[in-house]
C-alpha cells in the first residue's frame, strides 16, 4: 500500500508547486474513514483509492483530481458526508466526489430501460467536469485488475459493463492505452476460453517469429538515421482482444491473420511523419487499401497518426503507426494529456475541454437528452456512436463530417442538421447523382438535395447507422402521425360543435383540459382523431350545461348508402367524400367546402379494409378505429356487423375521384381451379391481359383434383374488377370465381 509521503512525492515529481498539506489531509481523512474495511482480495480497502490516485499521477493530473481519487469512496462506503468534505477540502473537490458517488450507484447492465436511464445519469455526471470521468476510468481499471477476487456472477456483470460502456467511453475520450487494457481484462472474464486460446497462439507465434520484431526495429532505425531523421522505433505484439475481434469481424481463422505485430515510429515534427512514410514505402511494398492519414483528418477523439501496412521481412505483414511525441501522448492519454504539467504549470483542463473534439462529442451526446428520446433510444444512439469506426466526408463547401463506417447520405444529412435530414430527397456524391442508401467512403463530397415539407419515410429508420439519424426519423414519423390524427380530430370536433350550434375554439377546449384529463389541446385532438375519445364527450366537457344531444341515429348501413352531409361533416378525402348520413339527398357538398382527408399516403389516416379492400363503384362506409383512424369498408362487408352497436364510430363516405390522378384500389378474388399444369398461368395471364396488377397469391389444395386460389390485386374501379371476374369465369380450368369482401 502506498504510503503518505510516496503519494506526495509522485505528485511533486511533475508539479513542484503541489499543495502538500491538501494531499496529506486527504490521505489521513480517507484512511480514518475506511478504517478496517477490507476488499474481496483481503487487502485493506484504503489501498484501492490509493491505487486509483497512483494511476492518475501517471497522467500528471492536478491536486484536486488526486484528492478526489483518494476520497472517491468515502461518502458511499463510510460515514463521511459531502458537507464534511466541502468544509475540509473545498467546493471543487466536493463536486468531484459527489459526481463519483452518483456514478457508483448506477447499474449499467440492468434491463434495457433502466440501463438507458442510468447511462444518461452517467454522462450528465461527467459532462460538467471531465475529471470525474478520468477518476472513474482509473477506478474501473484498478477494479478490473483485481476482478478475479469477486464472485463469478458479479465478475461477469462488471466485465460486461466495462466492455459495453467504460472501454468505448475511454476510447471516445482518446485514451487508447486505457481502453485497450479495459477491453483485454473484460475479454478475459467474459470469454475466458477464447482469451486463453488466442493468448496461447500468440505466444507460439512470438516464440517462432519474435526475432522479426528486433530485425525490423534495427533496419528501420538505420534507414531513418541515414536520412537524418531521429526516431524512436518500438515493436509490439497486438493484444488478444484486438486479435479476437478482428477474427470475429472478418470471419477468419488465426492462421489467416497477417498483421499480428505492430510498430510505432515517434518523430519530432509532422513533416518528419511524412518523410518516414516515404522511406518505409520505398523500403517495403505497401499493402493497398491499408494507408490512413489521421494527421490531416484527425479522429473525433483527437487521435492523430499515420497508419500503413507493408510486407516486411519473411513476407509477413507489418502495421506501422507514425506520429510525433505530442500525438503519441494524446493517443495514450487522450483528453488527460492536455492536463500534463509542463515547466511547473498545467494546461487548464476545463478550458481545453471546450475545444476538444472528444469532449465536444460528449456534450453533443448529452444535448440529445433535451430531444425527449426514451432511455432505450438514447442508449442505442450512444452505443452506436461509441462503437463504430469512422469515415470522413465533405460538404460542397469543404466542411468535414465524420460518420460511422457504413453511413449513407441520409446519415450525412442528419449529421449536418436535423432539418436537412428531414427534408432530404436526393444526393450527389462526388458530383454524380446517387441513391440515398449508397454507402459513403472516405473522402466523398456529398451534396444533399432538399424539398421543404418533406417527411422522412419510417423505413429510413432501419437503413441508417447513426443514432442521431434514427432518433430524428422516429421523432419526425411520430410527429407526422400525430399531425394526421390531430387534423382528423379537429375536423370531427368542428362538425360536432356545429351540430349543437356552439362555437369551437382552442381557447375553449384549453379551459376544459382538466375535465378531459389531457395536458394539451393537441392531446385532445389526437385522441378524438384516433377514436380514443368520443366527440360528444368533448362537447359536454366544454359546455357542461348543454342539453345532451338526442341521437336517433338511423341504421348506419342504410344511412351510408344515402347522400347526406355525414356524421361529422367530413367532406373530402383522397378520392373520398365524408358526409353525414340521414340528411337530405339534395344537399350537395361543394369542392370548396371539402376537407382533405388523407387516404393511402395523404394528410389524414384513412386506409382500406384489410381483407378485400374497396374499389370505386362500391357503396362504402368509414369506421373510426381507435389508434388507426378511418377504415373504409364496402357496405356489404360482413365485418361491419361487429360495429352495429357503436353508431358513433360510423362515417358516411363517398368516392370523389380525381380524373387527372389515376389510382388503383385494392380488391380480393377467390377461385376454385382444376389442378392441372398451366392452370395458374392461365389465371395470371388473364388478369394481366385485362390490366390487373397482382399483389399476392395464396393457394390451398383441399383435394388432389382442385386448388383454391386467393388473389389480392389492384384495379381501377368496380367495372374493371367485374370485367376481370367475367373473363376468368370463361376459362375451362376455373370452376368458380367470386369477389371476397372482408
Amino acid at each position: 500500500m502506498m504510503r503518505q509521503y510516496e503519494l506526495v512525492d509522485r505528485v511533486r515529481s511533475y508539479n513542484p508547486n503541489t499543495d502538500e498539506d491538501l494531499l496529506n489531509r486527504a490521505y489521513v481523512y480517507a484512511m480514518r474513514a475506511h478504517g478496517t474495511q477490507k476488499r474481496a482480495s483481503g487487502d485493506p480497502f484504503f489501498a484501492h483509492p490509493l491505487e486509483v490516485a497512483a494511476l492518475l499521477t501517471d497522467l500528471k493530473l492536478d491536486d484536486a483530481t488526486i484528492v478526489a481519487a483518494v476520497l472517491h469512496d468515502t461518502v458511499e462506503d463510510t460515514a463521511a458526508t459531502l458537507e464534511e468534505i466541502e468544509s475540509m477540502f473545498g467546493p471543487d473537490i466536493r463536486r468531484l466526489v459527489d459526481g463519483l458517488t452518483k456514478i457508483k450507484k448506477l447499474d449499467l447492465v440492468s434491463k434495457k430501460a433502466a440501463q438507458g436511464e442510468n447511462f444518461r445519469k452517467l454522462l450528465l455526471a461527467i459532462v460538467d467536469d471531465v475529471r470525474v470521468l478520468l477518476v472513474k476510468l482509473a477506478d474501473r481499471l484498478h477494479n478490473m485488475r483485481t476482478l478475479h477476487f469477486m464472485a463469478p456472477e458479479k465478475r461477469l456483470r462488471i466485465a460486461e459493463e466495462t466492455a459495453e460502456i467504460y472501454a468505448p467511453l475511454a476510447g471516445r475520450m482518446g485514451m487508447q492505452e486505457l481502453r485497450e487494457e479495459l477491453e483485454e481484462l473484460a475479454f478475459r472474464h467474459i470469454k475466458p476460453e477464447a482469451h486463453a486460446t488466442v493468448t496461447k497462439r500468440l505466444e507460439e507465434v512470438t516464440e517462432r517469429e519474435g526475432s522479426v520484431i528486433g530485425a525490423i526495429e534495427r533496419d528501420l532505425k538505420d534507414k531513418l538515421a541515414a536520412s537524418g531523421i531521429q526516431a524512436d522505433v518500438s515493436g509490439r505484439r497486438k493484444r488478444p482482444y484486438s486479435i479476437w475481434k478482428k477474427m470475429e469481424r472478418k470471419s477468419i481463422s488465426f492462421e489467416q491473420l497477417s498483421d499480428i505485430f505492430g510498430f510505432r515510429v515517434i518523430v519530432a515534427t509532422p513533416e518528419d511523419c511524412y518523410r518516414v512514410l516515404g522511406i518505409v514505402h520505398m523500403t517495403w511494398p505497401m499493402v493497398p487499401g491499408r494507408y490512413k492519414d489521421y494527421i490531416s483528418t484527425p479522429k473525433q477523439n483527437d487521435y492523430r497518426s499515420i497508419h500503413t501496412t507493408v510486407v516486411g521481412p519473411g513476407h509477413s505483414r507489418v502495421e506501422l503507426q507514425i506520429r510525433t511525441d505530442t500525438m503519441d501522448r494524446i493517443a495514450e492519454y487522450g483528453i488527460a494529456a492536455h492536463a500534463h504539467y509542463k515547466d511547473g504549470r498545467t494546461t487548464e483542463l476545463a478550458q481545453y475541454a471546450d475545444e476538444s473534439r472528444a469532449y465536444q462529442w460528449l456534450r453533443r451526446t448529452v444535448d440529445l437528452l433535451a430531444e425527449g428520446d426514451s432511455p432505450e433510444e438514447f442508449l442505442e444512439h450512444t452505443k452506436l456512436e461509441l462503437f463504430h469506426d469512422q469515415v470522413f466526408c465533405f460538404t460542397p463547401k469543404g466542411r468535414l463530417i465524420a460518420l460511422p463506417r457504413g453511413a449513407t447520405p441520409i446519415d450525412f444529412a442528419y449529421a449536418i442538421h436535423t432539418n436537412v435530414g428531414n427534408s432530404a430527397v436526393g444526393a450527389k456524391i462526388n458530383g454524380r447523382i446517387a441513391p440515398l442508401l449508397t454507402e459513403l467512403a472516405n473522402g466523398d463530397e456529398v451534396e444533399i438535395t432538399r424539398a421543404e415539407g418533406q417527411t422522412p419515410p419510417a423505413a429510413w429508420e432501419s437503413l441508417v447507422v447513426t443514432g442521431k439519424a434514427r432518433a430524428a426519423i422516429r421523432r419526425a414519423t411520430r410527429s407526422a402521425v400525430r399531425r394526421q390524427y390531430s387534423g382528423l380530430g379537429r375536423q370531427i370536433l368542428e362538425r360536432a360543435f356545429g351540430r349543437v350550434d356552439r362555437p369551437f375554439t382552442d381557447e375553449k377546449l384549453k379551459a376544459a383540459l382538466k375535465r378531459l384529463a389531457r395536458n394539451a389541446v393537441d392531446d385532445v385532438l389526437a385522441a378524438v382523431g384516433r377514436g380514443e375519445m368520443y366527440s360528444g364527450d368533448v362537447v359536454k366537457a366544454v359546455y357542461p350545461d348543454l342539453e345532451p344531444e338526442k341521437r336517433n341515429a338511423p341504421d348506419p348501413k342504410t344511412a351510408a348508402a344515402g347522400s347526406g352531409k355525414g356524421w361529422f361533416e367530413l367532406r373530402k378525402g383522397e378520392n373520398l367524400k365524408f358526409k353525414l348520413p340521414g340528411e337530405g339527398a339534395g344537399d350537395q357538398v361543394s369542392g370548396d367546402d371539402a376537407i382533405p382527408i388523407r387516404g393511402l399516403g395523404g394528410d389524414l389516416p384513412v386506409r382500406f379494409a384489410p381483407n378485400g379492400g374497396a374499389v370505386p363503384g362500391d357503396r362504402i362506409v368509414g369506421i373510426l378505429t381507435p389508434g388507426e383512424g378511418v377504415t373504409i369498408y364496402p357496405i356489404q362487408s360482413p365485418a361491419l356487423a361487429a360495429f352495429d352497436n357503436e353508431p358513433e364510430r360510423w362515417l358516411d363516405v363517398r368516392w370523389d375521384l380525381d380524373d387527372k390522378a389515376m389510382q388503383r384500389f385494392p380488391a380480393r378474388i377467390a377461385l376454385n381451379s382444376i389442378n392441372e399444369p398451366g392452370s395458374l398461368a392461365q389465371i395470371t395471364t388473364t388478369i394481366a391481359e385485362h390490366d390487373g396488377n397482382i399483389d399476392a397469391v395464396a393457394m390451398h389444395r383441399p383435394n388432389p383434383d382442385f386448388t383454391n386460389v386467393t388473389i389480392d390485386l389492384t384495379v381501377w374501379d368496380l367495372k374493371h374488377l367485374s370485367a376481370i371476374i367475367s373473363e376468368l369465369r370463361e376459362k375451362r380450368v376455373i370452376s368458380r370465381v367470386e369477389r371476397v369482401v372482408g
